[in-house]
């Protein structure tokens, strides 16, 4: 045996287990040593290939690789391809950034074409640093062989996916309001919105009625929805006043607004006193017309049958002024209402949130530069009653942080409500850990999810595989639409002449493919896919589905995926949202998710508030093996990690503890030519001390199985650690060094001897997955007759060796031996002072 290093070092250690792997190509030894065991498909959810590694995902990548490596040694044959999402908004905005482009015009400029190649190049040459960052965590994937959604065979298994969502019936093209990131000029989907607290203008508006006396008071806070104004909204069974208001000249006016709201409305608007004139129900002033505020400014404003009235709507809170401005271009709620109502829908907003000319005077400006503009002009026609700001949540786009705007424009959409009782169907079918993730969080997002806007108005994605007849007006349906779901489709069907073995499929090759048939030419529409459908095929883009069976017949669906909680919204949705609409189930059986890890405070880590610690500065302070157990040792189970640096050193030295356990016999054993390898029960004399150990072994090793079987991945990892610091340390090498003292052989000597080494070799295994590289040293060390630790059998219960009563009396014995090391401590005895007699007093 080698000279073992006093102290444990973490990055001596971890080099020498890196070089022993690369030597004994362990990882490959590892997947031939289980080749032929029941097959594990797990399925790597894809991180973004837009920046480096944080904490959050070497976490997650570590959870992922315990988990990888703890399902092999229990005997199961893994599927372990990682993934990367290597297309949408977070690959382009990057690419934006460093090509100094503002806007879309800019990559038009640049050409499609040039802009395609440079995301690309970016997403690529990110993806190789990241393969780098993850395995320096000592994360055990293919890395040789990882699926890519840029890849043709994945994309191909997008359009397979969405082919049958189609066939199903589930395709729908309509104009709706939508998300709008003014900056990427896209739709976006609601969980793609991220929220932050902004200050906006809070005005109260008065919208003059056409027939009687008054005006409606209505509050926004987005004044230039007002253009948009298309109706005002009532509570139907909300009663309402009619209430002459007296100003401080003297004059009189009279108002409308719900009963609750008029003293503090009056009060904003600086009336010094009012009488009540007449009361309505909500349903009773329904119908009533009003004069759009801003006529003079938008001559050009909603005017078609039935705009500029009065109509119930159930989104009405009676709160403000209980009646509600209403603009269907600009709200979902506003849209469908107005849909419901058959009215027009107004939106004088181009993609870029710019006024089109149908906006009158405000042609030209951007939407929320021209707040100041109108309300300017609704003070010049006297028609501002109050003007105030005040701070509330609103929606940015994910990922260049702007403000969104809602538009109503045509897109494409998969109709997830109209399967929305399978899907909730299919939620009953799967387990979560924890349960409560699925049956409130997930559910509740569910239950609540519009129809899917897969439509993306951007470039680098996979191109939606629609085609529609040449010049297709509005009234376009998907009936009316051809959908590739393959290559060798698409080359079959084609007007131009293309090779389904080396077509790329991304913009703009396909932009230009034409489809003839029964005298009608098609064109394929320019949109690209939300990137979430990319991920959501995961599960069968991974098996290279449907260009290959073979895996897909016998693994499919996933058996486990693990995220963090943001992916209820995220990667466990899109997924269930996929598979429920184009196979009709989940496409995984169940589901780990995790939290986030935030600073010492709970806080976001960000760079804008300089809180943020890398995996980086954590492997230099501290190493590889204590960073992953300081990861999994928190609650892996939906809760959030406020990382702690004392927290990291109190693990780096529970791992020196185990260190100092491992080398402790190795001088007496090498003295004795004792080869810890051999080690032989029976082979000595086991005394009450040594059959405890290796009692508590066993039920420590029952503790961590059934932790494992209930993916509490952290209880498993602190019960090995208890029991080497506890057990062994703290009592059981105490118990034996006078024994492993003796110079000469005795069976007492060789049964401690085979006691510790029995015990060394099966809480190596068991911290295998969480600690790989200080456990294949280890392992190494005392025996090294396998290419490496990770294709061995994790320990299992022995019980021959199982005593729970000889555990149980013992407990009595140190809890005697506890309590009367406290006793000399509190009587001022030092430990070498005698002490003449003991006494005990039991609660039993």
């Amino acid at each position: 045996m080698e000279d073992i290093s006093d102290q444990y070092t973490p990055a001596d250690v971890e080099a020498a287990a890196a070089e022993h792997w690369e030597e004994a190509d362990a990882y490959e030894a590892t997947k031939e040593a289980h080749a032929d065991d029941p097959a594990f498909f797990f399925v790597d959810g894809p991180p973004y290939t837009s920046g480096q590694m944080h904490l959050g995902t070497a976490w997650n990548k570590t959870l992922k690789d315990a988990l990888i490596r703890h399902k092999r040694m229990t005997g199961h044959r893994v599927t372990d391809r990682p993934g990367y999402d290597m297309h949408g908004l977070p690959i382009e905005v990057k690419v934006e950034e460093e090509l100094g482009f503002d806007s879309k015009k800019d990559i038009e400029e640049l050409g499609v074409e040039a802009f395609i190649e440079e995301c690309k190049t970016f997403a690529e040459r990110n993806r190789e640093k990241m393969d780098e960052d993850f395995q320096s965590l000592g994360v055990w994937m293919d890395w040789d062989d990882p699926y890519r959604t840029v890849d043709p065979s994945y994309m191909e298994a997008t359009w397979w996916a969405f082919r049958r969502v189609h066939e199903n019936g589930l395709v729908e093209r309509g104009k709706r309001a939508v998300n709008q990131c003014p900056r990427c000029e896209t739709a976006l989907a609601n969980n793609e919105v991220e929220y932050h607290e902004i200050e906006s203008p809070s005005i109260y508006v008065k919208f003059p009625l056409r027939e009687r006396e008054g005006s409606l008071v209505v509050w926004t806070t987005t004044p230039w929805t007002i253009p948009g104004n298309t109706f005002v909204a009532v509570a139907d069974d909300v009663t309402y006043r009619e209430v002459r208001a007296e100003t401080e000249s003297g004059e009189s006016e009279t108002l409308y607004l719900a009963e609750d709201c008029v003293e503090e409305v009056l009060k904003k608007g600086r009336y010094v006193d009012y009488e009540v004139v007449d009361e309505f129900a909500g349903e009773e002033m329904v119908g009533w017309e009003y004069d759009h505020p801003l006529d003079d400014e938008v001559p050009d404003h909603a005017a078609g049958e039935g705009s500029l009235q009065v109509y119930a709507a159930d989104y009405v809170e009676v709160d403000r002024t209980g009646l509600v401005h209403s603009a269907p271009g600009h709200g979902q709620e506003d849209f469908e209402r107005g849909q419901e109502l058959d009215l027009e829908v107004f939106s004088p907003v181009a993609s870029n949130g710019e006024y089109t000319e149908a906006a009158g005077a405000y042609a030209g400006q951007f939407v929320r530069d021209a707040n100041d503009d109108i309300v300017a002009d609704l003070g010049e026609g006297g028609l501002l009653l109050a003007e105030e700001t005040t701070r509330h949540d609103y929606g940015q786009c994910w990922r260049c942080d702007t403000d969104i705007i809602y538009l109503a424009t045509d897109q494409w959409f998969i109709t997830v409500t109209d399967v929305k009782q399978e899907l909730l169907d299919n939620i009953e079918e799967t387990t979560w850990y924890p349960q409560w993730a699925r049956d409130s969080r997930f559910r509740n997002f569910v239950e609540d999810a519009p129809d899917w806007n897969v439509s993306r108005q951007r470039y680098w994605g996979i191109p939606l595989p629609i085609w529609v007849p040449v010049d297709a007006g509005e009234d376009l349906s998907a009936e009316d639409t051809l959908v590739v779901g393959t290559r060798e489709e698409l080359a079959e069907r084609a007007d131009q002449e293309l090779d389904p073995e080396t077509m790329d499929l991304h913009r703009p090759a396909v932009d230009d493919v034409t489809i003839t048939e029964d005298g009608t030419t098609y064109e394929r529409v320019p949109d690209v896919f939300d990137v979430w459908i990319d991920s959501s095929v995961a599960s069968w883009g991974t098996l290279g589905y449907p260009e290959e069976t073979e895996a897909f017949d016998e693994l499919w669906p996933a058996d486990l995926i693990t995220e963090a909680h943001d992916q209820t919204r995220g990667w466990f949705w899109s997924q269930l949202g996929m598979g429920t609409a184009a196979v009709g189930r989940a496409p995984y059986e169940e589901v780990l998710m995790h939290g986030f890890a935030n600073d010492k405070d709970g806080r976001k880590m960000s760079k804008s508030v300089g809180n943020i610690v890398t995996p980086e500065e954590a492997i230099e302070r501290a190493g590889r093996d204590p960073l992953r157990a300081y990861l999994l040792s928190h609650d892996q189970q939906g809760a959030n990690l406020a990382f702690q640096w004392d927290g990291l050193a109190d693990v780096e030295s529970t791992l020196n503890i185990f260190w100092n356990v491992f080398r402790f016999p190795l001088p007496y054993m090498r003295l004795d030519g004792y080869d810890p390898a051999d080690a032989d029960l029976a082979d000595g004399e086991l005394t009450v001390v040594d059959e405890w150990v290796l009692s508590r072994l066993q039920s420590v090793k029952e503790s961590v199985h059934a932790h494992w079987d209930g993916y509490e991945i952290h209880e498993a990892l602190n019960a090995v650690l208890e029991f080497v610091t506890e057990d062994v340390s703290r009592f059981y090498v105490k118990a034996i060094r006078e024994r492993m003292w003796e110079e000469e052989d005795s069976a007492s000597k060789r049964g401690a001897y085979a006691t510790l080494a029995t015990v060394l070799d099966e809480a190596i295994r068991l911290m295998a997955p969480f600690t790989p590289y200080l456990a294949e040293r280890m392992y190494q060390h005392l025996d090294g007759s396998a290419a490496t630790v990770h294709m061995l059998d994790y320990p299992a219960v022995d019980e021959e060796f199982h005593a729970p009563d000889l555990e149980e009396h013992m407990a009595a014995l140190r809890s005697v031996e506890e309590a009367a090391a406290n006793a000399r401590q509190q009587g001022g005895r030092k430990l070498r002072w005698p002490v003449s007699r003991v006494v005990v007093e039991s609660d039993d």
